[in-house]
């Protein structure tokens, strides 16, 4: 057994650590396993979740510089630890919120440390909280020890968890005193995280209040309002705008739909069709619409196909609004070619469409 030289009331703290280890290790699978469900359950992003038992050469340098501060080894209120580390700073007071529901909080040890800054200093922040598991969340009668021993549970950033290791390995760990320019471009980097850190969730914020704007756009009808793009092309979907034309093709034959992915369809009206807004598709819809129905009742009228895709609309239309448009052969293997890439068939495909659509009437209006 190691010799640290400690007085006899640190040695006899350091047996009872010695002796507990067994209860420690449970405690530790213990709190990571509830922290773990808990963070699952509520949909929380994190980048890791860590535990870890004080070694007892860690633990006896404690004791050394103050051990005089601690009665018993259940005074030591971090020997079993627990670190959430989440992308984003107002995670932290979500996972801190989940925390308190979870554990017994002891307030009067817990520390804030992104409260504890000097104006003119920098560090890391972080949130660090003394708890215990009460017997609501978890028990077992054979270690009623995991109900009373305290633990550590800190949440911070990445951001923060990265200079918190570094500043470790650059200070704390030093035996030598840092010159003050090595200080102060530690402390310059310390404050570029801290800005990177708050613009990260600032950024957040502000694309979730835009999405949020957007949906309410496209659920009122503002279409003209709202630029085209991948989520308001979803937003707009989740309307089915195009179901009351896919039905009408579906009664054709009396048909049976299915489902499948429209999201292809906005590189064809974004980039083929330069559409700028969800105004320019909804005018589409409404222009050529009925001339797409008229092209499918030529293609599948009088055949026996039974079953379409509910995109079977949005083909036929783009097909309408490419042919008006004088788009030719060459615009219809392009689109072919945007949803289902190069082939030899796309050609056919194509072909066999503009022979179809040149007995109908649109293909002979004055544009």
């Amino acid at each position: 057994m190691k010799d640290y030289g400690l007085d006899l009331h640190c040695q006899m703290i350091l047996e009872d650590y010695r002796s507990n280890l067994e209860s420690y290790e449970l405690l530790q699978g213990v709190v990571k396993d509830l922290l773990g469900d808990a963070l699952k359950k509520n949909s929380m992003a994190i980048t890791a979740l860590e535990s870890r038992i004080k070694t007892e050469d860690s633990l006896a340098g404690k004791l050394e510089l103050k051990g005089a501060k601690y009665m018993t080894v259940d005074d030591i209120t971090d020997i079993v630890g627990a670190r959430v580390i989440t992308f984003y700073t107002d995670d932290v007071d979500k996972i801190a919120a989940i925390a308190e529901n979870l554990f017994e909080i002891d307030w009067e040890n817990s520390v804030d440390k992104r409260k504890m800054h000097e104006v003119d200093s920098f560090g890391y922040n972080s949130l660090h909280y003394v708890c215990r598991i009460p017997e609501k969340t978890y028990s077992d009668p054979e270690h009623p020890e995991l109900n009373t021993i305290r633990f550590e549970v800190q949440m911070r950033t990445t951001l923060q968890h990265m200079w918190a290791n570094m500043n470790h390995d650059t200070g704390y760990k030093s035996n030598v005193e840092i010159p003050s320019e090595y200080m102060r471009t530690l402390n310059r980097l310390a404050g570029m995280l801290e800005l990177a850190d708050d613009e990260f969730s600032r950024i957040r914020t502000s694309i979730n209040d835009y999405r949020r704007k957007v949906s309410e756009l496209v659920s009122s009808g503002r279409f003209e309002d709202v630029n085209l793009n991948g989520d308001t092309w979803r937003n707009y979907l989740s309307l089915r705008p195009f179901d009351k034309l896919t039905k009408r093709i579906a009664a054709i034959n009396q048909a049976e739909i299915q489902h499948a992915t429209a999201m292809p369809y906005l590189e064809i009206f974004r980039n083929l069709f330069e559409y700028k807004t969800l105004g320019d598709v909804e005018n589409c819809l409404k222009e050529y619409g009925e001339d797409a129905y008229q092209l499918a009742i030529h293609q599948i009228g009088g055949t026996d196909i039974d079953i379409i895709t509910d995109t079977v609309a949005l083909q036929d239309l783009c097909i309408v609004v490419i042919l008006e448009n004088g788009g030719g052969e060459a615009g219809l293997m392009k689109m072919f070619e945007t949803l289902g890439g190069k082939t030899e068939y796309n050609r056919q495909r194509s072909r066999r469409i503009i022979d179809q659509a040149s007995r109908l009437a649109f293909m002979n209006k004055k544009k």
